[in-house]
């Protein structure tokens, strides 16, 4: 009879030991599930910044292709000058104003 004692006490520990086991399988999965949802959320913001910048990039192209379909204007070529090599014309004055 101590036999058949015993053997519900070991049936109960497994079942303790295999409740705990289903438990520690399901919080690492809940933590997995975590970490893939943050890194989810990174991968979207990332995926945003870049459509921005990408649309940006289709408006400066579309001006740029505005500007070879107008052609070289003598307007266009002393904005340029201007701009980019920073050139002025003999009437014009040009205010250095430095902190």
């Amino acid at each position: 009879m101590a036999k058949a004692e015993r053997q519900p006490k070991r049936r109960s520990k497994g079942r303790i030991l295999t409740k705990l086991l289903i438990l520690a399988v399901l919080v690492a999965i809940g933590l997995q599930l975590r970490s893939l949802h943050s890194q989810v959320q990174a991968a979207q913001a990332q995926r945003d910044a870049l459509t921005a910048q990408v649309q940006a990039q289709e408006q400066e192209n579309a001006a740029l292709a505005a500007d070879i379909a107008e052609g070289a204007t003598e307007d266009k070529m002393k904005e340029i000058a201007q701009e980019e090599l920073g050139l002025i014309s003999p009437n014009q004055r040009v205010f250095s104003i430095s902190n």
